[in-house]
């Protein structure tokens, strides 16, 4: 009798059984390029150096290796460059170095790669190495000397790899450290790795001098201006010379910079925005506090001058040459003083000012805007005599000499204003002269008069006009004066009729 128990195994049974049929029918129902090959890759397995760095053991890298190798032992000559007469973006020469390019970019991050690899394997033997020694090929060849060995004063090839003081601290270091050896099967893989790292230097710089070799041939006026290698990493990341000469010098200013992770630290200290072109002479040979300007000058005239290159306008490179000498005087111009601010000097103590023009237009241009003889003498106070004043909008104001004995200018101010007088104030003047002290009264006067006595009273308006001519007419007026003439004291004699 089955009991409760063997009932239910049985039905999980019938349960895997129909899963493993249904995951058989997708495998198979798989076309055959995605069905993974379960014996050659080895799945989640990174602890061997072919599963994370591949680029050595593919094929694009092995032919290219080949032909740089081949182009260098002749010289620098490609095989097909001797007869070949097409354009230029199909020329052996070209295609190999912008392949070159992007394969030595490539090796930069295979590099990267490896160095991660050696630190993981070499971080129980050694941990602060990492710490100690930042470049990737300095540390592939001094984990290569040291290996498995305990004991740093016992090597002697630590002084041809790092300079003394570094020597120094890696050895203390290494006397202090809780590290343990590695097993035989560690160790053999990790020199494998460093291995690696200096084969994949020791090409990227096979394939550097190949590109500095060619590039005077491909760019002549961009490799005058920047050097070979920076021309040849340029139009390597652009992808190709046509398509550098399209960008605009904005983009080609940024051209290789790489974006760093600064984990919540100040970007202050930070290269940012650092290209390939930023690792130029002419940048390298400036102030670092003109460096970012020098940087958006050189991105400028390297586009101008991949043009020049891409459509062949100058095969010499002289144009090149000549932009490099411009952006070196003009960056030389910038770090120059202004001139030195001079300070005047001081006027010799009572002395008169120096007349500054004269002639006809300086005299006209005094009369014009001097000051006037009125205001001279209203500017002018006589000794120990008091000057008239008079009430302007709560201002007093002071007369000067004006209407004083001695000033000497009434007359001549009178003689003026007469000879510029109009012919119509002229006319007017005289007929008022010639109304003598009987000039005619104003409108406003009345003939009455208000009184304390009797009140109002009848005035003659013009009575006091003539006491004044009685007054003038007195026998102590002036012999000469315009009042007197001849008078007649005798009464004249009758008339005779006869």
């Amino acid at each position: 009798m089955a009991t409760l128990e063997d009932s239910f195994l049985r039905d999980l049974e019938d349960l895997s059984d129909d899963s493993g049929g249904e995951e058989d029918d997708r495998d198979a129902a798989l076309p055959e390029n995605d069905q993974m090959d379960t014996d050659e890759v080895e799945v989640g397995n990174f602890d061997t150096l072919e599963s994370r760095a591949r680029l050595m053991s593919s094929d694009r890298y092995k032919t290219i290796m080949e032909r740089v190798h081949q182009a260098l032992e002749s010289g620098g000559e490609v095989q097909e460059e001797r007869s070949w007469a097409g354009p230029s973006e199909e020329d052996p020469t070209y295609r190999l170095l912008v392949d070159c390019n992007q394969l030595a970019v490539d090796i930069d991050n295979e590099i990267a790669i490896v160095h991660i690899f050696m630190r993981d394997k070499y971080k129980s033997k050694f941990p602060e190495l990492e710490s100690l020694v930042h470049h990737p090929i300095d540390y592939a060849r001094v984990v290569k000397a040291i290996g498995n060995e305990m004991d740093i004063t016992l090597i002697d090839t630590l002084e041809d790899i790092l300079p003394q003081a570094t020597v120094m601290v890696v050895s203390v270091t290494a006397s202090t450290t809780a590290g343990q050896p590695l097993s035989d099967d560690s160790l053999h893989k990790l020199l494998a790795a460093c291995d690696a790292a200096l084969q994949l230097d020791k090409d990227k710089a096979a394939i550097l001098k190949l590109v500095q070799m060619k590039m005077h041939h491909i760019a002549p006026n961009l490799s005058a201006a920047v050097g070979t290698e920076i021309a040849a990493r340029l139009m390597g990341i652009a992808g190709g010379l046509t398509n550098l000469s399209k960008m605009p010098a904005c983009n080609v200013q940024v051209l290789g910079a790489k974006r760093k992770h600064l984990s919540g630290y100040s970007a202050a200290t930070q290269g940012l925005h650092e290209g390939f072109i930023f690792g130029s002479e002419i940048i390298q040979g400036t102030p670092p506090a003109y460096r970012k300007k020098a940087s958006r000058l050189v991105g400028g005239k390297c586009t101008l001058l991949a043009r020049i290159d891409a459509y062949g306008q100058d095969p010499t490179g002289s144009s090149g040459a000549s932009m490099k000498e411009d952006m070196r005087k003009k960056i030389e111009k910038w770090q120059e003083k202004g001139p030195a601010k001079q300070g005047r000097v001081l006027p010799v103590p009572d002395m008169e000012p120096k007349k500054r023009r004269g002639g006809k237009r300086a005299r006209k241009y005094k009369e014009r805007y001097g000051l006037t003889d009125t205001k001279k003498a209203a500017n002018r106070m006589l000794f120990n005599q008091a000057e008239d004043e008079f009430l302007d909008n709560d201002e007093v104001v002071g007369m000067g000499t004006l209407g004083k004995e001695g000033s000497g200018r009434l007359r001549m101010q009178a003689q003026a204003q007469k000879q510029k007088m109009s012919a119509k104030a002229q006319k007017k003047f005289a007929k008022r002269q010639a109304y003598g002290s009987s000039l005619p009264v104003n409108g406003l006067s009345s003939t009455l008069a208000f009184t304390p006595i009797q009140g109002i009273e009848l005035q003659n308006p013009t009575a006091h006009l003539q006491q004044q001519d009685a007054d003038m007419r007195s026998g102590t007026e002036s012999y000469f004066s315009e009042y007197t003439g001849f008078k007649s004291v005798k009464k004249p004699p009758p008339p005779t009729f006869g």
